[in-house]
């Protein structure tokens, strides 16, 4: 009966077979058609995965494209799988997908964890179960293909991987058929999108677009980062000159989303950053900016990436998200900036970020009675928080740090001032306010439970951290019932040399000419911060020798140096600078030097010091030269006494250097002209200028033509550029600007005439003393600074 019946039954099979054929054809075709009706390669990855996983009854599917250096293959997406990390894997043995892109291939594996069955394809072939053992998932069929296209038709484009047939058989001879169409499938509408006219396939395409630079030198760095194994952007940066701002404009475009760049006053987010470690944002490439209206804002190198493989949405479940595109530089100056430069000298390699990541939660401070500030003070992440903020100004080149507390559930924000410009640091959480005040306190040895008056002190840091610095502490209790606190660093060291100072080489031989006398009083004048003590010890410097006794009462002392006797002063002890000068009058001085001179008192001292035989040096905070003589008349001094003993007043500001990435340019002649004539406003009031104008312009000219090359064809100036090591701000370190006005006999007689401001000022400069301006403005032809800085500080 059976030998019977089975032939008629045959032509059922068959029948069945083939109807199921055609049925996967059609479901193929409708796959195809959505395929080449998507715009690009992404849109294919992306739109249509779900409609192939349902078509071959697969669980989940990857699909991998060539990487720009053809070295490996990368996984777009994986459908169904949260996983936080995209798969980059190499052409070679050590996976399946690899094997498949580098034998070219087609593998429909029954059991992934069988080595028997992987060794039937190679001996050295291994299954990845590093993605299983992360996410729980079993791993077991597998269908695996290689795209190729091309020319040739065997140019590797990329592989198509299914993973588990749903009905737990291995995949059948239909699905291999169904993959090996569907792989043909996708290497035309990958190439027909890489030909398309218009069609924008790399992510720097745009830079060609924008005539930024042409489409044969961005295949040429392309190739040149292949061949060098580096990053086609550095490539781009390093040998084309292409501005990291282009790179990101280009970012922008590609992935329809903002550009984002580093900015070193970025304040970090510590509840963002909170169980964030440096290797996750690092090895996922992206990081969180900040908690906005519109939501939490995410930088990242491939926002599409990020943005699919739902990442950010696993760590902030509850938010909404904006995502912005970054270059890979400007993310690498991110990370560093919020995660910070390792401690030196033994100090926590633990990043500022891990710090404040390892503060406790408000709610658990209030729990464990975070009320009692000087427990939470003694809590050792916060003492390793505290270390941390002070190494970290110090290496910045940081000479102030602010810590300013908001009242109510407000942050601590923190701020280093650098180069004389505030910048942001962090911000600390409000629970932490109170016991962070209460450290630095303790710290420097004042009164704790004292909320109501402001207080000053010291805290030697070498007690408690790497660095051997101090820092002039000053609380002020602020609205709200807080207290700031300013820090101000002192690194101990040595005088800068005075031929180091940066002064002009006509004011340091006037300047040695005042300096060089036996006896008499020399000031040096500006507000804090301008440098003043480190110009009077570089002036000591220069006279401390064997045979010289040297005295200096400071407050406090900042520079110390080998043979002066340094005296710190005490007002609370009494000590003050006026008992100090009377002491070092009986104690055999040759030079005194005073920290400042702002009481009668103390003047007078330094006035009859200077008329029995010693040279005394002392700062004033007065704005300029002339202006510090009438300051000095207005005390009561005896202007005969005091026009005897000058020898002179060298007043000082501090201008932003510019950094080492400045880039020259030409003046125009408009330029040129406008320069002289803001150089020669001051000197319009002198003889010489009052006489013959247009000799004294020309006598100027020619000057600067002998001594920079002024004017000439091949002149140029230099204007601020950006680089890392500047934190793209184009300035980097200070200059002094020097206005030297030397005690002349026409100006002691002006002195002892009780002139104006504007008379002893023209006689200054018909002396030949250069104002800050005019200093500065030497310096700009110099190339050392520019004119937006020399007019910043020089406000007249």
């Amino acid at each position: 009966m059976s030998a019977v019946l089975e032939p008629k039954m045959q032509p059922a099979a068959n029948v069945a077979d083939m109807s199921a054929k055609l049925a996967f054809s059609k479901k193929i075709q409708v796959v195809t058609n959505r395929i080449h009706s998507t715009a690009n390669i992404d849109e294919i990855i992306l739109d249509v995965s779900r409609d192939i996983c349902q078509l071959f009854e697969a669980d989940r599917m990857t699909v991998y494209t060539i990487s720009e250096d053809l070295s490996s293959i990368v996984s777009k997406v994986k459908t169904g799988l949260n996983s936080f990390k995209d798969i980059k894997l190499p052409i070679s043995e050590s996976s399946l997908a690899g094997y498949c892109a580098l034998n070219k291939r087609h593998m429909n594996i029954k059991d992934v964890y069988d080595d028997a069955e992987l060794k039937q394809f190679s001996p050295n072939l291994t299954f990845l179960k590093a993605v299983d053992q992360r996410t729980g998932y079993r791993s077991k069929q597998m269908l695996i293909a290689p795209i190729l296209g091309g020319e040739s038709g065997s140019e590797l484009m990329g592989v198509l991987q299914l993973i588990n047939n749903l009905s737990g058989q291995p995949f059948n001879a239909l699905h291999d058929e169904g993959v090996a169409e569907l792989a043909k499938t996708l290497a035309i509408a990958f190439r027909v999108r890489q030909q398309m006219p218009g069609s924008i396939q790399s992510k720097f395409e745009y830079l060609v677009v924008d005539n930024v630079i042409a489409a044969g030198e961005l295949e040429l760095a392309t190739r040149t980062a292949r061949r060098k194994n580096k990053n086609v952007e550095d490539i781009l940066v390093d040998e084309f000159q292409v501005k990291p701002a282009a790179i990101g404009a280009a970012l922008a475009k590609f992935f329809s989303c903002e550009y984002e760049p580093h900015k070193s006053d970025r304040i970090k987010p510590p509840d963002l950053l909170k169980n964030i470690k440096r290797d996750y944002c690092e090895g996922n490439h992206w990081l969180p900016l900040e908690d906005s209206k519109a939501g939490v804002v995410i930088m990242s190198t491939d926002p599409e990436r990020v943005r699919n493989s739902k990442m950010v949405e696993n760590v902030f479940p509850r938010s909404k998200v904006v995502y912005k595109v970054t270059t890979e530089k400007d993310f690498k100056l991110t990370l560093d900036l919020y995660f910070g430069a390792e401690m030196l000298g033994g100090g926590s390699n633990e990043s500022i970020g891990d710090l404040l990541s390892s503060l406790d939660d408000e709610e658990d401070l209030v729990a464990s009675g975070g009320v009692d500030d000087v427990s939470a003070a003694a809590d050792n992440e916060l003492v390793k928080l505290v270390n941390k903020i002070i190494v970290d100004a110090y290496h910045q080149g940081a000479s102030d740090i602010h810590i300013e507390p908001m009242p109510g559930k407000g942050k601590v924000g923190i701020r280093f001032r650098k180069d004389g410009t505030l910048s942001n640091y962090i911000e600390v959480p409000a629970a932490y306010r109170s016991p962070l005040v209460t450290r630095l306190k303790i710290m420097c040895d004042l009164d704790i439970s004292e909320k109501r008056k402001p207080q000053d002190g010291k805290i030697k840091f070498k007690k408690y951290g790497p660095l051997d610095i101090e820092l002039r502490v000053a609380t002020i209790p602020t609205a709200g019932g807080v207290e700031d606190i300013v820090m101000r660093i002192l690194a101990a060291g040595e005088p800068i040399p005075l031929d180091k100072l940066g002064v002009l080489p006509l004011n340091m031989e006037r300047l040695k000419g005042c300096i060089s006398k036996p006896y008499g009083l020399f000031f040096v004048c500006g507000p804090t911060g301008s440098g003043k003590t480190t110009t009077l010890h570089s002036v000591l410097g220069h006279l401390n020798n064997v045979d010289t006794k040297i005295w200096t009462a400071e407050d406090p002392v900042e520079i110390t140096q080998k043979g002066l006797r340094q005296c710190q002063t005490n007002p609370k002890a009494g000590f003050t600078f006026a008992v100090a000068m009377k002491s070092f009058l009986r104690a055999d001085p040759d030079i005194i030097m005073v920290g400042e001179m702002r009481d009668k008192e103390t003047t007078g001292m330094g006035i009859e010091a200077s008329l029995t035989g010693h040279l005394v040096f002392a700062t004033l905070h007065t704005n300029s030269a002339p202006e510090s003589i009438i300051r000095l008349l207005d005390m009561g001094l005896d202007p005969f006494n005091f026009a005897d003993a000058l020898l002179g007043i060298l007043a000082q500001r501090l201008a932003k250097r510019l950094c080492k990435c400045k880039e020259a340019y030409k003046p125009s002649a408009d330029e040129v002209k406008h320069f002289l004539t803001e150089y020669c406003d001051e000197l319009k009031n002198t003889e010489e200028f009052k006489k013959d104008v247009n000799a004294g312009y020309k006598k100027v000219f020619d000057r600067f033509q002998a001594d920079y090359g002024f004017g000439k064809a091949d002149y140029v100036l230099y204007k601020p550029k950006g680089c890392d090591a500047c934190s793209g701000s184009g300035y980097k370190g200070r200059v002094g600007l020097h206005e030297l006005m030397v005690g002349s006999d026409a100006v002691k007689k002006l002195i002892q005439e009780h002139a104006r401001v504007a008379q002893l000022l023209t006689q200054a400069l018909a002396d030949g003393m250069l104002t800050l301006k005019m200093d500065g403005m030497e310096k700009v032809l110099q190339g050392v600074t520019d004119m937006f800085q020399v007019r910043t500080v020089c406000i007249k």
